[in-house]
């Protein structure tokens, strides 16, 4: 029988004050690293939180019998490396004759603490690579690992990022947002694959991200209408204002799926398509003609300046104007709001800084192994958003005179949805 080893003591205070003065006396305080006072912190409280484990489990196998008579007692130790988030830390692991002994703050088998891998995820989440991970894990903490372990670690995320998807939400959004970010995907080649964001904006004026959806091969209305079903059965009633970039097929599903709900299209969106049949010493008068179109007081209004528009552009630029009457259905239903609503919904802007934080976080690995690999590394992107929790009141105060203008124009839809 193996006797309890003496650690240095149970009060935590004292033994910090005694590594950091051995530390002064060997030349210096290192905190981290090999050696550092951190690491041999880690290294003391999990050495005690094992002993103190084994002294628990003991106390419960057949109290009052003795070893001699076939009872439980300790049966020695076994060495044991762990990768914490002070770095590598050896420790004693306590055994017991009966090998009944499963130590909960070290499980069997683990080789990694639960502080190590919420680092890696973090680490992953604010945009670095596998690669520059394992270099920070090595030159901070004088660790050894490797991409694998990265993305093992990583892997468990996948469960909660599949509640996420499925999770309940609100019964009435004031407006949705739909918008497309493109990630490259190795299927054979490298190609440009679209992931789609739907952004909510709740009743109270919060941003709620809805979901990610990839297009599994194929877009069109069938699609779209897969995905808004999806949203409504998991408890959307209601959606007020739909803005989204032309995308094909999209009003179509909106109608089928929320009757009611007004489907506009983005601005920018359709400003920067014009531009693309524009030559570029043209940008300025083209931009500076199109603007009394979709700052006009009402639709009518809009039409008589698309009509001088039309007349001056045209002759050189069919394709613009044939644009811009293609998306007229879906570009006017903001003119006949106020202005708070106007500037809340003309645009995709609240839901481009969000594709912007994706983007970056895809641009760093590259490309992706996967549809799944992509959604994970956007997934954590979207978990690592406002820490602080700032945004979420800037979005409110933001919002706060929109929400009360769309509960009049939209004859108290989001009242009763609120409710």
């Amino acid at each position: 029988m193996g006797p309890r080893k003496n650690t240095g003591g149970s009060d935590v205070v004292a033994s910090v004050a005694e590594l950091a003065a051995e530390q002064a006396r060997a030349g210096g305080m290192q905190l981290l690293g090999e050696g550092g006072l951190l690491q041999q912190l880690t290294r003391h409280l999990l050495q005690e939180a094992l002993e103190a484990e084994m002294d628990e489990h003991l106390a419960h196998c057949e109290p009052g019998r003795s070893a001699r008579k076939g009872g439980n007692a300790r049966n020695g130790y076994r060495s044991k490396t762990v990768m914490t988030e002070a770095g590598p830390v050896t420790v004693e692991v306590p055994r017991d004759r009966a090998g009944t002994f499963e130590p909960k703050v070290l499980p069997r088998h683990s080789r990694r603490t639960e502080g190590l891998d919420n680092l890696v995820i973090s680490l992953t989440a604010k945009g670095l690579t596998s690669g520059e991970i394992v270099a920070h894990l090595a030159e901070v903490y004088g660790m050894a690992t490797s991409k694998e372990t990265v993305s093992t670690i990583t892997d468990r995320v996948l469960e909660g990022m599949a509640d996420w998807r499925s999770r309940p939400l609100d019964p009435v959004y004031p407006v949705l947002f739909v918008d497309a970010v493109n990630i490259k995907v190795r299927d054979g080649q490298v190609a440009n694959r679209p992931v789609y964001v739907v952004l909510g904006v709740t009743a109270d004026g919060y941003r709620d991200i809805l979901g990610l959806w990839t297009t599994g091969g194929g877009e069109g209305a069938k699609y779209w209408q897969s995905v808004l079903t999806e949203i409504k059965n998991r408890g959307v009633k209601d959606c007020l204002i739909l803005v989204c970039d032309g995308l094909t097929g999209l009003p179509e599903a909106v109608a089928q799926v929320w009757p009611q709900t007004v489907v506009q299209t983005c601005i920018v969106h359709l400003l920067r398509n014009s531009f693309r049949y524009t030559s570029k010493r043209d940008w300025a008068a083209v931009a500076r003609d199109l603007k009394p179109v979709y700052t006009a007081p009402n639709e009518q209004a809009a039409l008589d300046r698309f009509a001088e528009f039309a007349a001056a552009w045209e002759a050189n630029y069919p394709a613009v104007v044939r644009l811009w009457e293609r998306a007229w259905s879906e570009m006017v239903p903001f003119l006949g709001f106020d202005t708070e609503i106007r500037k809340i919904i003309c645009t995709t802007n609240a839901i481009e800084s969000l594709n912007s934080r994706y983007r970056r976080a895809a641009s760093a690995c590259g490309h992706f192994p996967n549809e799944q690999a992509a959604l994970k590394r956007l997934y954590l992107a979207t978990l690592a958003l406002d820490p602080t929790g700032r945004g979420r009141q800037r979005w409110s105060n933001r919002w706060l005179g929109a929400l009360n203008a769309f509960d009049i124009a939209f004859d108290g839809r989001l009242s009763a949805g609120r409710a």
